[in-house]
């Protein structure tokens, strides 16, 4: 009879959930996200603490906001805590199938993290594509200085945009994979995926609307990611006649090397599967580099001292107008604390990717459930003002002499994520960063257009997958003085 009174491990494991607002019937706490959910969460974490439930619709989630319980959940806690949700856009071109941030993790996805580590991003293959970036940094100064010569305002993240997927595709494939007449098309195609992916869906919160797709998302991402797969599959496939027209055949970018795997064993690695890996790549890589660029730009902009020591280590690192190397990476504290400022206050991926606990986790006295979500809110994280004296204040200095960094082992600064999920394209990432915004800075002057001043500059986010300026940077290139 005691045994019969005694609850089930499921209804016990609800007693303990994290306290959290209480939700609606059958929306549950859909309408208190808002349209910027990072803020909202942000502010409901200030009422019921650093870990907290809600309910969206039929899914539980588990928010997290503070680098403490961060850490359980990304390190700790990271073998239970790996796998995804996978957002219901995602599943266009099944996509989820194949996407290595999205797909479980298997031992597929262990080898294609194997793949990406040795292949694509290890210290020894950067080293030996950099001369492609420069190059592609080289044409990007070139068309500012003519802008320059006339005065005229650019928009800082579509003119870095072409730059950043083109440093990506010679760094895989040794060509550009967007031209003038063509970065347009391949601009808005990626604006679509990310508005779609960061779109509150119903079909999320009520799994059993997914097979109506009520609002369309899906289908939409299924047009989508086929453009973009088209694009990707001529590329791969011109290379593949290449390697069938030369009888001695030798690897020379990622690529080569991608398709020998591939022709030894297509088991492991297929055309399809590196289609996929090269179309993750360039998306995720070109719109959370570009987006981090206009927003340090616009910290830089509105905080001229910051920019006058920017200025004044690369005037004396590399010299005054002289291009920024990779190399020069090491030399460059205040530039690094500029852009670790800049993740700080801006990271590009404020909730990071959904996590899905695979059984039940304890955590600080509470549990977080089989199945549900769990987002780690690092925007509010990188404005605890336990953590950080004046938050929300652009400070570079604050990470000089700092041993924090962004690989993954300070929880209070985690743009690119931590443990076995965290983003392998970072290496490669922080390069092309401070190669742009070193350029950049060191090449011109930069004066916002109309008169306007940098107090007057618009600092609203615009909520996604990838969380961009609301409005666009603008400024006027001005030519150094010598």
């Amino acid at each position: 009879m005691v045994q019969a009174l005694r609850p089930k491990r499921n209804e016990r494991a609800k007693c303990k959930l994290p306290p959290g607002p209480t939700p609606l019937p059958i929306i549950g706490n859909i309408l208190q996200l808002g349209e910027q959910p990072h803020k909202s969460l942000a502010t409901l974490a200030a009422i019921h603490g650093p870990i907290m439930s809600l309910k969206l619709g039929l899914m539980t989630t588990i928010i997290v906001s503070s680098a403490e319980i961060a850490k359980q959940v990304l390190q700790t806690h990271d073998h239970l805590l790996s796998n995804r949700t996978i957002p219901h856009a995602i599943t266009g071109q099944n996509h989820h199938e194949f996407s290595l941030p999205f797909m479980p993790t298997t031992p597929r996805w262990r080898f294609l993290r194997k793949i990406c580590n040795n292949l694509l991003f290890s210290s020894k293959i950067l080293d030996t594509t950099q001369k492609r970036r420069s190059w592609k940094v080289q044409e990007l100064l070139t068309r500012i200085h003519q802008s320059s010569l006339t005065g005229e305002a650019i928009e800082i993240g579509r003119s870095t945009f072409m730059t950043v997927v083109n440093m990506l595709s010679n760094s895989v494939c040794s060509l550009d994979l967007v031209h003038a007449d063509t970065v347009n098309e391949f601009k808005e195609l990626e604006s679509d995926v990310m508005k779609e992916v960061g779109r509150p869906n119903v079909a999320d919160y009520f799994p059993i609307l997914k097979m109506v797709d009520p609002l369309g998302i899906k289908r939409r991402m299924h047009v989508y990611f086929g453009k973009v797969l088209k694009i990707i599959h001529d590329l791969v496939d011109h290379r593949l006649q290449l390697r069938q027209e030369t009888s001695n055949v030798t690897d020379n970018d990622m690529l080569d090397g991608l398709l020998r795997i591939s022709e030894d064993d297509t088991r492991q690695l297929n055309t399809t599967m590196i289609e996929r890996l090269l179309m993750d790549l360039f998306l995720a890589g070109s719109d959370t580099t570009t987006s981090t660029l206009e927003w340090a730009m616009t910290e830089l902009i509105r905080n001229p001292e910051a920019m006058s020591k920017a200025k004044a280590e690369l005037e004396l690192t590399v010299g005054k107008g002289n291009p920024v190397e990779e190399n020069d990476m090491d030399r460059l504290p205040y530039l690094l604390a500029v852009l670790k400022e800049t993740f700080r206050l801006h990271p590009v991926v404020p909730l990071l990717l959904p996590r899905r606990a695979e059984e039940d986790v304890e955590l600080c006295g509470y549990v977080i459930p089989k199945g549900a979500q769990v987002l780690v809110n690092i925007w509010a994280i990188g404005r605890d003002p336990s953590i950080w004296n004046e938050p929300d204040v652009f400070n570079a200095e604050r990470f000089l002499g700092s041993e924090i960094d962004v690989k993954g082992r300070h929880f209070e600064l985690a743009p690119f994520g931590a443990g076995r999920r965290i983003c392998p394209g970072l290496p490669l990432a922080m390069k092309m960063l401070v190669l742009i915004l070193g350029s950049l800075i060191n090449s011109f002057d930069w004066e916002l257009e109309d008169g306007m001043t940098p107090e007057d500059k618009d600092m609203e986010d615009k909520f996604g997958i990838v969380m961009e300026k609301a409005k666009p940077l603008r400024a006027v290139p001005v030519r150094l003085s010598k």
